[in-house]
This record gives C-alpha cells, sequence and structure tokens, in this order.
C-alpha cells in the first residue's frame, strides 16, 4: 500500500509540475515562451500524463486522478478494491498540491510580473469560455466519458509502454477537440489540489480562488468516468468485446 502511495503521490506531483508549468511558460508575463499557444499547452499536458505514466504505471496503474480510481473500483478492476481508494485520493491531492507550490516557486518572477488575476490562478486551476454551470458539468462529464471509456477499450495484449503512448493520444485528441470549454479538467486532483494551493500562496495580487466552479470539476469527471466504465461494461455483457 506504502508503494501505490508513493507512486501517486510522485506521479501527480510530475503531472502538475509539467501540465501546470507549461500553461505559466505560456501565459505569464516574462516568461521565455510566453504566447506559445494552446497547442503547446494541449501536447504538453499529454506528455505530461504519459511521463508519469511510463515511471509508475507498473507500481500504481498510474491513475493520478480520483475520478478514474473511483471508476475503476465501481468496476470492479481496481486491485485493492474500494479499501485502497482513500489511499489513491490522499496520495493524489498531496501530489497536485505540491506540485502546484513548486510551480509557484519556479515562476515567481512571473507571477509578480503578471497583473491579471485570471491568468494566474488559469495556471493552477481550469475555468469556463462561457460560465454555465449545467453545461460545464456537462462538458466535463463527457471529456471524462471519452477518456475513461477509451483507456478502457486499450486491448490487453498491448505492452504497457506502448498503452501509455495511447493514453497521450487520448488527452491530446480530448484537449484539442473538447479543452476550450472548460479547460478539461478530466480530474478533481489535477484542478482541486492546484486550487487550494492558489487559495494560501503568497501569490502577488492573485484575486479569488474561484471555489464556486471547483463543482464542475469535481462532479463532472467523477460522473463521466463512472458512467464509462458501466457502459463499457454493459457493451461486455451484450458481447460487444467477444
Amino acid at each position: 500500500m506504502l508503494v501505490k502511495f508513493l507512486a501517486e503521490f510522485v506521479g501527480t506531483f510530475l503531472l502538475i509540475v509539467l501540465g501546470d508549468g507549461v500553461v505559466a511558460n505560456v501565459t505569464l508575463n516574462k516568461s521565455g515562451m510566453k504566447g506559445a499557444g494552446s497547442i503547446q499547452i494541449t501536447l504538453a499536458w499529454g506528455l505530461a500524463v504519459m511521463i508519469p505514466a511510463f515511471i509508475f504505471g507498473a507500481a500504481s496503474g498510474a491513475h493520478f486522478n480520483p475520478a478514474l480510481t473511483i471508476a475503476l473500483a465501481v468496476d470492479g478492476s481496481l486491485e485493492g478494491g474500494w479499501a485502497i481508494v482513500p489511499v489513491y485520493i490522499l496520495a493524489q491531492f498531496a501530489g497536485a498540491i505540491l506540485g502546484a507550490c513548486v510551480v509557484y516557486l519556479m515562476f515567481k518572477d512571473q507571477f509578480d510580473a503578471t497583473d491579471d488575476p485570471g491568468t494566474k490562478l488559469g495556471v493552477f486551476s481550469c475555468g469556463p469560455s462561457i460560465p454555465n454551470m449545467p453545461l460545464n458539468i456537462f462538458a466535463e462529464v463527457v471529456a471524462t466519458f471519452v477518456l475513461v471509456f477509451a483507456i478502457k477499450g486499450i486491448p490487453g495484449t498491448v505492452a504497457g509502454g506502448v498503452s501509455n503512448l495511447f493514453v497521450f493520444g487520448i488527452i491530446v485528441s480530448i484537449g484539442m477537440s473538447l479543452g476550450g470549454l472548460t479547460g478539461y479538467a478530466l480530474n478533481p486532483a489535477r484542478d482541486i489540489g492546484p486550487r487550494i494551493a492558489h487559495s494560501f500562496l503568497p501569490i502577488k495580487g492573485k484575486g479569488d480562488s474561484n471555489w464556486g466552479y471547483a463543482v464542475v470539476t469535481l462532479v463532472g469527471p467523477i460522473i463521466g468516468a463512472v458512467l464509462a466504465v458501466l457502459a463499457y461494461m454493459g457493451l461486455g455483457a451484450a458481447g460487444v468485446w467477444g
């Protein structure tokens, strides 16, 4: 259990350092890559998921995502079952918070040089292009459904390393197709962990942490992930998977 905790903790830490790091790199003033745009962010987020998955896939399954952990417990494929779910989720949130703190320390001068509070919050957490709570939740449900359904659909005969490349492709596809709606959190820890860090870090002129939006990134991914495994199980029972 300690091995799984450490794998999920360090893996999620790396996920946030690389993922939030690219947003800081592209959006904050005085950054050498400011203005590189959404394509760099989307590709880098895919890599941010893939790299720790290569490292920790064998140790914990490389969830780094409470929604995925809960969904795999629902369909019975999580080793350790429901008893290990709190361990995974604690590790994921702790790793996300620490990762966000490290990003702030690395980019402190760039945060200080940036005036817009929304840009600063956007390094840490997602936000909608148009605030509409029901549609924002629906977008996260659909995007996370695609993520988890596609992950479940990776053939078991595929080597672990190759499956991680598939996950990279899934993340990039979702980001490029659906990311402009909500920032495609897909993962409560990825959004809420850094949002917690934003709330207590001494970021110059940071403004509000917009906790009202955290409902979207908590509820939407969990619903989407659970619906995905239920649909996958239903199709399996109908003989679709042979």
